[in-house]
């Protein structure tokens, strides 16, 4: 019963890796023994990378418009292949095509979840825009007074690790948040609260903030993430989950806490 982690060194994948370590970590760039080249871009990477496998974490590929054509070439080689756990969104909604059109193709196999997961708490560091703002002392969205439930990658991870290994298939789509809804004002207010590190909020319009981040990706992905954040202000995403709890056994972590752990250690 070998797990394929695609996108295995990223950020759910590689806190997935550490809870399964007998995983196989797929990956563009291998660096360790338990790591195997895998390429959405490749297809040729599949089958080596499939072999043995009975269940898969699914990432799907990023920045793909329609991502469909490539995964069914996945999973039409994954035969010996049971159960995979998809990773979408919460911002995601069911379609035809694109994006929305992954779920159905998990729901076909024998075993699957669908995992749904809102706004990462990690958005808060790294290289992404929010964290900018954290570093700069302003963080600039469209969402106004919107609320989400964010989460920590790592109970998205531990949420996979059940359903990947749990005897009875989950079969089920996962909604998972964090234990409160939270407006990046009081996110804003949190950080500075914990860190010291004066941190506001500033909310400017959706045409606005689509130029903001077409400065760093393409125009046509920058509207998309833009009205990501005109659906959070119109309370889209201002909801909150037992989902953790239950598959899980434990709470989820509070964004409190993922400052205290992020920002202030040493």
């Amino acid at each position: 019963m070998t797990t394929l982690i695609i996108g295995g060194t990223g950020t759910t994948g590689s806190r997935l890796a550490a809870l399964l370590p007998g995983a196989r970590v797929g990956t563009r760039k291998p660096l360790r023994d338990d790591h195997v080249r895998f390429d959405w871009d490749v297809p040729a990477t599949f089958g080596n990378a499939l072999e043995g496998v009975s269940s898969v974490y699914l990432m799907p590929p990023i920045g793909v418009v329609d991502p469909v054509p490539v995964v069914e070439s996945l999973l039409a080689r994954a035969r010996l292949v049971r159960r995979v756990v998809l990773l979408s969104s919460s911002a995601v909604p069911e379609s035809a095509t694109g994006m929305g059109a992954l779920p159905a193709l998990v729901r076909a196999l024998p075993e699957w979840a669908v995992l749904r997961p809102s706004w990462f708490m990690q958005n808060f560091t790294g290289d992404h825009l929010v964290a900018a703002g954290v570093r700069d002392g302003e963080i600039v969205t469209a969402t106004g007074d919107g609320r989400v439930g964010f989460v920590d990658a790592a109970d998205i991870a531990a949420v996979a690790a059940r359903a990947l290994t749990d005897p009875l298939p989950h079969n089920t789509d996962h909604l998972i948040t964090g234990p409160e809804a939270l407006s990046y004002a009081d996110a804003a207010a949190i950080i500075t609260e914990v860190t010291g590190k004066p941190v506001r909020h500033r909310s400017v319009g959706t045409a606005e903030m689509t130029e903001r981040i077409a400065t760093a990706v393409p125009r046509e992905f920058a509207a998309l993430l833009a009205g990501l954040d005109e659906d959070i202000r119109g309370g889209a995403e201002d909801r909150v989950t037992t989902t953790v709890q239950e598959v899980t056994g434990r709470p989820p972590v509070s964004f409190r806490d993922f400052v205290r752990r992020t920002f202030t250690a040493s």
